[in-house]
C-alpha cells in the first residue's frame, strides 16, 4: 500500500466511530486501538469476555481435486491430520526457510479448505500462492466479501450460545462448526471456529460481510450481563504477548525460521517436500543458531521492539522483537531472539535490555507469562 491509498475500512468502521474509539492504521486499514482503556479491555478479556474486530484479516479459499496436494506443497504442517470441521495453525515459508507468514487452515470438505491469512500480507500472500500453484487448484482471495469477528473470554461461550442451538461447549479447540444456512442469525455462511489468540478460551465467526454489524450488536446484547465490552488492537496485543504468541512482523518474518522461533512443532521434516523444507532439514541438522526466548524485567520499564539484549559481559547477543507492560504482571514483559546457548535460554537467565542506553535487568521466562 501506498501513501496515496486510502485506509480500507472493515464493515464495523462506523459502529466503531460511534463507540468513540481511538483509531489509527493498520496493515492498510483504519482500525480500532482501544475504547478508553487497553489496561481494563485487557483485563476484561482475562475476567469476562471481549469482542475483537478482525474483519481485515484475509481468507483464501482453495478448491477442488488438487486442493489437498497444492496445501500440503505450501505450508509446513501435515494436513492429512485434517478432517472435516477442523483446523490447525502453520507457516508459509520461501525456499530458504523464512516465514512468508503464520496461517490457519480450515478443511471445509475433501476438496475445499480455507487459509486465514495476515491482513498486511494479503496481496503478496495470495500472489506467492498464485505462482507456487503448479496441481493447479482453484484458489479465489475472498477476504473483501467475509467478516470476522473474535470473541474472547471466560465468558465468551456463554455469551455466543443465547444466539445459536448448536451446543457451543461441545466444540472443541482448534475445532470448527459450519452452520447451516440462515441458522446463525440469518446469514448464508457462517463459520463457528475455537481457536484464538489471547490465551482465553473463545470463538472466531466468520460471516458475510454484510452480516457483521447485525452480529457485532446482536453479541454485545447477548453479552450485557456477562461483562462483554468492545477491545481493541492494543489489548489485542498485549493479551497475545501475555500469552506468548508469535506476531508476524515480529516474531516472524521472512528472516526467520519457524525452527528458530519455537515452532518445530508444527515444522514437519518428515511429511512430503514443502516449500522450503530442504533449507529447514539443513538447518535442523547443522545447529539452529538462534532462538526466541521470552523475559520479565526485574524493574520499571518497558521493552521495545529492536532494544538490544545483552549478556552478563553487556555485549549484545540479540534484540527485542516485541515488549509491552503486562497489565495482569504489571512488570515489563517480551520477547526476542538470542543464540541457542543455554547460558542464554534456560528459564531463570539473567540478561539485560538497553533500552538506548538505560539498562533493564531481565529474568528468562517462557510464556505464558501470566499463568506463572
Amino acid at each position: 500500500m501506498t501513501e496515496n491509498q486510502p485506509l480500507k475500512q472493515t464493515p464495523l468502521h462506523e459502529t466503531h466511530i460511534a463507540l468513540g474509539a481511538r483509531m489509527m492504521p493498520f496493515a492498510g486499514f483504519d482500525m480500532p486501538v482501544h475504547y478508553g482503556s487497553i489496561i481494563e479491555e485487557h483485563k476484561c478479556v482475562r475476567t469476562s469476555a471481549g469482542l475483537f474486530d478482525v474483519s481485515h484479516m484475509g481468507e483464501v479459499m482453495v478448491e477442488g481435486p488438487k486442493a489437498f496436494a497444492f496445501i500440503q506443497h505450501l505450508v509446513s504442517n501435515d494436513i492429512s491430520r485434517l478432517s472435516d470441521g477442523r483446523a490447525l495453525y502453520t507457516v508459509m515459508c520461501n525456499p530458504e526457510g523464512g516465514v512468508l507468514d503464520d496461517l490457519l487452515v480450515y478443511r471445509l470438505g475433501e476438496e475445499a479448505y480455507m487459509l486465514v491469512i495476515n491482513a498486511s500480507n494479503i496481496a503478496d500472500d495470495f500472489a506467492w500462492m498464485e505462482a507456487n500453484n503448479p496441481m493447479g487448484a482453484r484458489l479465489e482471495n475472498k477476504s473483501e466479501e467475509i467478516g470476522l469477528l473474535a470473541i474472547q473470554g471466560p465468558t465468551a461461550f456463554r455469551v455466543v450460545q443465547q444466539l445459536t442451538d448448536f451446543p457451543i461447549e461441545d466444540l472443541k479447540y482448534y475445532h470448527f462448526k459450519q452452520m447451516a444456512p440462515g441458522s446463525f442469525l440469518g446469514c448464508k455462511q457462517a463459520i463457528l471456529s475455537y481457536t484464538g489468540y489471547t490465551g482465553e478460551p473463545g470463538l472466531e465467526i466468520y460471516c458475510e460481510a454484510e452480516k457483521t454489524t447485525l452480529i457485532w450488536e446482536a453479541l454485545m446484547v447477548a453479552g450485557a450481563d456477562e461483562g462483554l465490552r468492545p477491545v481493541g488492537l492494543g489489548a489485542r496485543d498485549t493479551l497475545r504477548l501475555e500469552s506468548g504468541f508469535c506476531l508476524y512482523g515480529h516474531e516472524l518474518t521472512e528472516h526467520t525460521t519457524p525452527l528458530e522461533a519455537g515452532l518445530g512443532w508444527l515444522t514437519k521434516l518428515d511429511k512430503p517436500e514443502f516449500i522450503g523444507h530442504k533449507a529447514l532439514r539443513q538447518q535442523k541438522a547443522d545447529g539452529i543458531p538462534r532462538k526466541l526466548i521470552g523475559f520479565v524485567l526485574e524493574g520499571r520499564g518497558i521493552p521495545r521492539q529492536a532494544y538490544a539484549i545483552l549478556n552478563a559481559s553487556n555485549e549484545s547477543i540479540g534484540e527485542v522483537t516485541s515488549g509491552t507492560q503486562s497489565p495482569l504482571l504489571n512488570k515489563g514483559i517480551g520477547m526476542g531472539y538470542v543464540p541457542n546457548d543455554p547460558a542464554y535460554t534456560l528459564p531463570g537467565t539473567l540478561l539485560t535490555i538497553d533500552a538506548r542506553g538505560r539498562l533493564m535487568n531481565a529474568t528468562v521466562q517462557k510464556p505464558p507469562f501470566h499463568k506463572q
